[in-house]
Order: structure tokens, then C-alpha cells, then sequence
């Protein structure tokens, strides 16, 4: 019906959103879960997963998200895919408007959007990702034991993610543009003192190579000079982008363009939920997402319960004053 106001709207399929699915689905509330593509997210471009509870031996990122899925149809829960064009989120009533033009309409939403690393965009970088390209050092970073490993980026995340793979890698190389890092001295110092770490600097990669897997780094010097150095994996932690493009205008609080929540998920705007990687201090795991989805939920419903609340007193009163 085109006029149909759902309980509870959730925006974004991954592991986030079909947490909040499955329990909003399981406590019978009246809701929808919108994706533009097939239900996962960036789960489903993990090849491998070692991290997540209930899978000692490992599960592959398409594998984990079906069943995740599965679970969330099980309990029915009505999903559409299409792409959302943008969101008026004030108010008792949110909507969300569709690219094709259809409006949906909730009294709660759960913005589950995500967010995507930011990417060198060179030869062999889609090729190899999975096969020794990441952009996740504690997703990834058991899998590179006793190898050589290169991680490209200056900043805070990239630095101390160097000095965490340190814990499996031979040798862990900074690769890094400028003559000096981005990231606090502290971080900085800590880097510097470790053996297992060095660094190449005033380079960029031009290229990956490799057969199956990499094999090496085509880098650039900024006096033109080019040279090939052999790694086993390269960690690319440059930063990410959120997935924000549908929340302009909307009036969220934001920081760095991710939705700032509270510890129950809440945003600013009362009846508004932000879980998983667009999410403000998300640490970017599938558990964590996970965790925020059931919150998020759990969010949901006392807020719904509020409004119910709010409305039979209204009517009560209305009744009295009528007499």
C-alpha cells in the first residue's frame, strides 16, 4: 500500500542489518529491510573469515552472510532491493525515498549504510584482492605468518596497524608518499623503535604483481626513479569513505562524515538508529556490526513502545476532555 507506515525501516543489508532484521522480524514488528544489492555487504568480497564465534574452522564471507540471511528468512523478514536516493528522518513519520520514485514510510529507521576502504587504484589491486591485497590488518593479518608484508599509508590506523601485524608478519614495510608520517608521534615512536618494521618513504605504488597471489610492488620515487620489491601481501590502509551520500540534509550529527550514535545506537534525531561501519567509532568487524544491530533494535522498540505510550495518553486525555 502506498500509504503503508512500517514500524521499523532498516537501510543496508550487511551483517548490521541483518542482525537488526532477524530480531525486529523475531519480535514481530512490522518491518522492512532495504538493500541495493544482494543481502551482505562488504562481507561478501571476504574470502575468509577466522574471527567470527560459532566457526573454529573459518568461513568464507559469501558463506557466512547466506547464513545469515537464512536465518533472518526464517522468521519472514520482508526484504526489497533497490537504491535509496535520500531520507527525510524528522519527525513521528520517517521516509525514505527510492530512486525509482516510491516513498517508504516508517516511524523508526536503522541506518546500516556502511562504509568502503578508500583504494590505490592501480594495476592488480581489484585482481588481487583476497590474494594478498587487504585492507584490514586484524581481519587478515593471521593469515601472513612469517612473511613479508607491506602496509601503504602514513596515517594513525596505518602505523599502529603495521606495528599489530608484527605479531605474525617477518617484516612489516611502511610505504608512504611523503617524506615524513601522517601519524601522531607517539604512534610514530613506537613504529620507529620496533625491528620487525621499516620504512619507504617519498615512494607510492604504481602497481601489484604476482601470479596467483602478490608477489611484489611496482613504487614510484618522487624523483621519477621506479623499482620492484617483493611482498607476500600488502595491507592498504589509506582510510575509508562512509557510505553516506543518502543522509544529506537529513540533520544528523556527524563527525568525518559517519553518523555519531550513543551506546544504544541512537543518533540525534529520536527514532533514528546508526549501526556498523557508518557508524562513528565503529571498530569495522562483522561482529561488532553484528552487536550494533541487536542494539539498534532493541533501541527501536523502546522507542516504538514510547510512541504507543504517548498516543493512548493523548487519546485518554482527549476522551476526558470530550466528556
Amino acid at each position: 500500500m502506498a500509504d503503508r507506515i512500517y514500524q521499523l525501516i532498516i537501510v543496508g543489508g550487511g551483517p548490521g542489518g541483518l542482525t537488526a532484521g532477524l530480531y525486529a522480524a523475531r519480535a514481530s514488528l512490522d518491518v522492512l529491510l532495504v538493500d541495493k544489492a544482494a543481502v551482505g555487504g562488504q562481507v561478501l568480497l571476504t574470502d575468509w573469515i577466522e574471527n567470527y564465534p560459532g566457526f573454529p574452522q573459518g568461513v568464507s564471507g559469501f558463506a557466512l552472510a547466506d547464513k545469515m540471511s537464512a536465518q533472518a528468512n526464517r522468521f519472514d523478514l520482508p526484504q526489497i532491493l533497490g537504491q535509496v536516493a535520500s531520507m527525510n528522518l524528522y519527525g513521528e513519520v520517517k521516509s525514505v525515498l527510492m530512486a525509482d520514485g516510491k516513498t517508504l514510510k516508517a516511524r523508526a529507521v536503522i541506518i546500516a549504510t556502511g562504509a568502503r576502504p578508500n583504494k590505490l587504484n592501480v594495476p592488480g589491486e581489484e585482481e588481487f584482492a583476497g590474494k594478498g591485497v587487504s585492507y584490514c590488518a586484524t581481519c587478515d593479518g593471521p593469515f601472513y605468518r612469517n612473511m613479508r608484508v607491506a602496509v601503504v599509508g602514513g596515517g594513525d590506523t596505518a602505523v599502529q596497524e603495521a606495528v599489530y601485524l608484527t605479531k605474525f608478519a617477518k617484516k612489516v614495510t611502511i610505504i608512504h608518499r611523503r617524506d615524513e608520517l601522517r601519524a601522531t608521534p607517539i604512534i610514530q615512536e613506537t613504529a620507529f623503535r620496533h625491528k620487525r618494521v621499516d620504512f619507504i618513504c617519498d615512494a607510492e605504488v604504481i602497481g601489484i604483481d604476482g601470479q596467483k597471489e602478490v608477489g611484489g610492488l611496482r613504487l614510484r620515487y618522487q624523483d621519477g626513479q621506479e623499482e620492484s620489491r617483493p611482498f607476500q601481501g600488502v595491507f592498504i590502509l589509506i582510510g575509508v569513505t562512509p557510505n553516506n551520500e543518502t543522509l544529506t540534509g537529513t540533520q544528523l550529527e556527524m563527525r568525518d562524515g559517519f553518523v555519531v550514535t550513543n551506546c544504544m545506537m541512537q543518533s540525534n534525531i529520536p527514532g533514528v538508529m546508526a549501526i556498523g561501519d557508518i557508524r562513528a567509532d565503529s571498530i569495522r568487524q562483522v561482529i561488532s556490526a553484528a552487536g550494533d544491530g541487536a542494539v539498534a533494535e532493541k533501541a527501536a522498540e523502546m522507542y516504538l513502545e514510547h510512541l504507543h505510550n504517548n498516543t493512548q495518553a493523548v487519546t485518554q486525555h482527549r476522551k476526558c476532555t470530550c466528556r
